[in-house]
């Protein structure tokens, strides 16, 4: 097994030392991809951005059958040129692109949502989501698709695909025909509800010709790397698709 989306100290967010996510996988018995966050033109200059070029200075030697050095793009359609760039002239292992800022504001900040009702303002991520994808076609696998639950300021936060499927279905439509990956981010399965939610978003991405996955803790510390795995990989049986993961940005099975 990988854990295919781990931070560390490369990441705005993350003050792990590789060494140790290293030791900590290693005593785990899996893999990991180091995926630092790259999201051009976040609202806080400097944020979220890291020297690629010190990156696989610094990590190269470090990089093994076992340790595979990628990268978490921030998608957004009006940096579509420069991100294209990052992902194909660097040798990553493996590219997620995934949906952190809706429309010039990150949907982690509570403003995001000001004068707006759950539906409206799902509507915009899954809109957004949609039109990124449609012109990202160098990442490999679309990262947790229920991001804006975690952060959300609504009494019941989930994605209920019944509620949002024509939004939702476009998005795996697109992933569908172009053979991309779908994420399971462990980071909120552990709980019942977002578990059966993101079943129902798999099992619709099996039907509509989907393959494959990747499973990643979203890690920023030790602690939660190869976390809930084992609900993950329950719920890849039950939406019969494939655990993949990447190297050289080839797709290997597991």
């Amino acid at each position: 097994m990988f854990d295919c989306h781990v931070h560390t100290e490369f990441s705005t967010d993350s003050s792990m030392k590789l060494e140790d996510a290293i030791k900590r996988a290693k005593d785990l018995g899996i893999g990991l991809i180091v995926t630092e966050h790259m999201d051009l033109k976040y609202p806080v200059e400097g944020n979220f951005q890291f020297d690629v070029k010190r990156y696989f200075k610094e990590y190269g030697n470090l990089r093994s059958d076992k340790v595979l050095l990628g990268i978490e793009l921030g998608l957004r359609t009006d940096c579509i040129d420069e991100n294209k760039s990052i992902a194909l002239e660097n040798p990553f292992d493996y590219v997620i692109g995934s949906i952190h800022v809706v429309n010039g504001i990150d949907i982690y900040q509570d403003y995001f949502y000001e004068e707006k009702d759950k539906d409206r303002a799902y509507e915009e991520y899954f809109k957004f989501m949609y039109e990124c994808i449609k012109e990202f076609d160098f990442f490999d696998s679309l990262g947790h698709i229920d991001y804006i639950s975690r952060y959300a300021p609504f009494e019941d936060t989930e994605i209920y695909y019944d509620i949002y499927s024509d939004y939702i279905d476009e998005v795996l439509k697109m992933l569908s025909q172009r053979e991309k990956a779908i994420e399971i981010n462990t980071r909120r399965i552990k709980n019942k509800k977002a578990a059966e939610n993101i079943l129902a978003i798999l099992k619709r991405f099996n039907e509509l010709g989907g393959k494959y996955v990747t499973i990643g803790s979203d890690a920023h510390d030790t602690s939660y790397i190869g976390s809930n795995f084992n609900i993950a990989l329950d719920l890849v049986e039950k939406s019969n698709l494939s655990v993949v993961y990447f190297k050289e940005r080839n797709m290997e099975y597991i």
